[in-house]
């Protein structure tokens, strides 16, 4: 191998190296956006449960209005039969 040949090897190492580094660079951006991206997800996802549970601790009295509600109706009809 000559020297010429010996530093166009050289030359072209070097430049693959630098092409290596920034696509290396450029992934861990990627990851990076995509890390945070997730993170921002998880919290979204936490957030919507959250408002999920309370909607449903606040959704349980709504049966059990119905339900008095309906034996007040039957209470008043039966009273009306009884007092004719």
């Amino acid at each position: 191998m000559t020297v010429e040949e010996s530093t166009r090897v050289a030359v072209e190492l070097a430049e693959m190296r630098g092409e290596i580094r920034i696509g290396f660079a450029e992934l861990r951006g990627d990851l990076s956006l995509a890390l945070q991206r997730t993170d921002q997800a998880e919290a979204d996802i936490d957030a919507l449960e959250q408002r999920v549970e309370a909607l449903e601790r606040a959704r349980w009295p709504l049966p059990s209005i119905a339900a008095v509600t309906g034996l007040a109706g039957l209470g008043l009809t039966l009273y009306q039969l009884v007092a004719k």
